[in-house]
């Protein structure tokens, strides 16, 4: 195993998050997982109830990078607009808007009764 490699490969991850950062849906997500860990914490959520959301936070991140991912490549691989191209984007964003209305009804299960 090649030690240098493996940590220069940290690095590369790291571009990645900074790279995804910096792209209007990821920073939606910041801004909600922001607003959804200060009403955690003035909610009083109990230890499990944090796994989830925490969990449910990341997982949303990672989606919404693969998403990128995706779109970059399929904008590498066919520059002209291609039906099957769009088609591929249009999946991934769809996932992570699947995963989205799922953990915001996640949310809601999670936050209503302690608010009611």
């Amino acid at each position: 195993m090649n030690v240098r490699k493996y940590i220069r490969s940290f690095g590369y991850a790291f571009e990645g998050i900074v790279t995804a950062c910096k792209e209007q849906n990821f920073k939606s997500h910041l801004l909600s997982a922001g607003i959804v860990l200060i009403a955690g914490y003035f909610t009083g959520l109990s230890r499990v109830e944090w796994y989830i959301v925490l969990i449910l936070i990341a997982l949303m991140f990672a989606l919404e990078i693969v998403n990128t991912a995706i779109e970059r490549v399929v904008d590498l691989a066919s520059p002209e607009k291609q039906p099957l191209a769009k088609q591929a984007k249009d999946l991934a964003a769809g996932a992570v808007l699947v995963f989205a209305i799922f953990s915001a009804i996640i949310g809601l299960l999670i936050f209503i009764p302690k608010w009611f």
